[in-house]
């Protein structure tokens, strides 16, 4: 039988259900059930590159770090984007392992800390937009601009730094990752849409204050290792126009043809379904045959075409 490459960009939602479960026990929780989706789909002969976000986890690290400031030294976002995909990945690969040893089979996974080139002329620079870390009362945020940051003012509930958003060129360890696909192994990469890095002029790399978004660079990973499928997994189970509204309606399917039309329609909410659209156009345009969003427990409905929204060339 010959392999199929997928890769599956986790949402949020896989390990932070909702607001009173974010201990890391909770995390672990969430996780394990979300594996159980992808076992199963490991199960129907897909080989899988999952990727995660790393949101609410970095907020934490920075947090921890604000409260620690007098005692500790601060930890730079790049670096939290490491520690994350370190500890993301390992809750992936126990909750996966425990789950093949339950099915007997025969499989291991393996996570990948990831870094993302990115262009030091992409425009995202001259307008940080991604809020990350707690709020800030007017004066404190005022202070660490001094020293060079970025904050803005979010909707009457204080101040937050901003950074900036850049689109991934290149994934760094793309050749290890193909390896391990070919070796057999469920691998974990990109977390968190990969650690921002630039490329100096002597080729050395420098990580950077950026956050790069987790839909983005699992379709350039697609991409990059030729996947037969973009699966990203979300809290819904099937794309909808007019979401939430009398007049809802749930796609089965759609091109990327309508996919651009609906966004310039403003079907697609921003921060939440719009990216997610953008990045899969990108991959089919870019060479991929077809993408898929649905939420986990779907997942193996969703790949024998009983649910899901199927995006198309």
């Amino acid at each position: 039988m010959t392999k199929k490459v997928a890769v599956v960009a986790v949402g949020g939602n896989a390990l932070i259900k909702d607001k009173t479960k974010k201990t890391i026990p909770d995390q672990f929780d969430a996780a394990a059930e979300t594996m159980g989706h992808i076992a199963d789909m490991i199960q129907q002969g897909w080989d899988v590159v999952l990727t995660h976000g790393n949101g609410p986890q970095v907020g934490f690290i920075l947090r921890r770090a604000e409260i620690a400031l007098h005692e500790l030294h601060p930890v730079p976002l790049d670096y939290c984007g490491a520690d994350t995909q370190g500890a993301i990945g390992y809750m992936f690969q126990k909750a996966l392992r425990n789950e093949f040893k339950k099915r007997g089979m025969d499989k291991e996974a393996v996570t990948v800390v990831t870094q993302c080139r990115v262009d030091t002329d992409d425009s995202a620079f001259k307008k940080p937009s991604k809020p990350i870390g707690s709020f800030l009362d007017e004066e404190t945020a005022k202070e660490r601009m001094q020293e060079g940051k970025t904050f803005v003012e979010d909707a009457g509930r204080g101040w937050r730094q901003v950074v900036p958003s850049p689109i991934p060129q290149e994934i760094i360890e793309v050749d290890a990752i193909k390896s391990l696909i070919a070796a057999g192994f469920v691998v974990v990469s990109v977390g968190g849409g990969g650690i921002p890095v630039i490329e100096k002029e002597d080729g050395s790399l420098r990580g950077i204050e950026a956050v790069i978004d987790k839909d983005f660079a699992s379709s350039l990973l697609a991409n990059s290792i030729d996947a037969d499928l973009l699966l990203i997994s979300t809290a819904v189970e099937k794309v909808a126009l007019n979401f939430n509204t009398p007049d809802e309606v749930f796609l089965d399917k759609m091109t990327v043809a309508e996919a651009k039309q609906y966004i310039e329609e403003g079907q697609f909410a921003p921060g939440s379904m719009l990216p997610k659209v953008q990045a899969i156009i990108k991959f089919l345009e870019a060479g991929g045959k077809q993408a898929l969003i649905t939420d986990p427990p779907n997942i193996p409905r969703a790949l024998k075409g009983e649910t899901g929204t199927w995006i198309y060339p």
